[in-house]
């Protein structure tokens, strides 16, 4: 069966030269939850945004369910991939919830009733559905990382990529995003450095250190391994 997502010898450089991703190789299968490992500046958001189209390779292939991203695939591919930003901010920009969630099915050329009923059930999803017509920056932390969620779940993804999506979040809101996404049936690419997160959703990691995979393994046998966490700058997170 064709992976869901497959990276061939992908590399990238920054606009300076200096390289960000090197070579890197992977597969996931559908339905994998996968953990992306790494420091900040290890290349994981880089990686992230070469899946639906934001970046494209300067060498190696990025395929998804089969196809080469490129430029005119791009628009087919962001069909099946969802990307949830770091920030979440960077979804959340129209002036309440409800528009920023309807936003992505009034894109793909849904009638507005539709867009809105989709937008609707996905916050009901979520648990934000009396949350519909505030603005973002009137929800907290918690509740706009679950926002930005819901901007990419309503078009109903085949894979679901998180650019650190515990980050800032105190306890209560990181069990909660954790518990709602372990019941997820989408294909998971989790980046993350938050190891504890990673051990509850993932059962298989892969390790990035200075744009290059170091390890690509059962995600217990990863955390075992206190010279890979060592030499790969993610000792510092276990110990958290």
């Amino acid at each position: 069966m064709t992976p869901i997502l497959a990276f061939e010898a992908v590399s990238f450089d920054y606009p300076d030269g200096t390289p960000a991703l090197e070579r890197v190789t992977f597969s996931v299968e559908r339905g994998e939850h996968v953990a992306l490992l790494g420091p900040t500046g290890s290349g994981k958001s880089t990686l992230l945004q070469h899946l639906n189209g934001l970046l494209m390779t300067d060498r190696g292939v990025v395929r998804i369910d089969g196809e080469n991203v490129n430029q005119n695939s791009v628009r087919a591919v962001r069909r099946k991939v969802g990307l949830v930003f770091q920030d979440p901010n960077d979804q959340l920009f129209l002036p309440t919830l409800l528009e920023d969630v309807a936003f992505g099915p009034l894109n793909d050329g849904k009638r507005p009733a539709e867009a809105e009923a989709l937008a609707n059930r996905t916050l009901q999803e979520l648990g934000l559905d009396t949350a519909g017509n505030r603005a973002a920056h009137h929800l907290s932390g918690g509740e706009r990382r679950l926002a930005a969620l819901a901007t990419v779940l309503v078009s109903r993804p085949q894979v679901l990529a998180l650019d650190e999506p515990t980050g800032d979040l105190d306890a209560r809101s990181r069990m909660r995003l954790v518990r709602l996404l372990r019941q997820r049936d989408e294909t998971l690419l989790v980046a993350t450095h938050d190891l504890g997160a990673a051990q509850a959703l993932c059962h298989r990691g892969i390790v990035l250190h200075h744009g290059t995979v170091v390890a690509d393994a059962r995600l217990e046998n990863i955390l075992a391994d206190h010279d890979l966490l060592e030499r790969s700058g993610l000792a510092a997170a276990l110990d958290d």
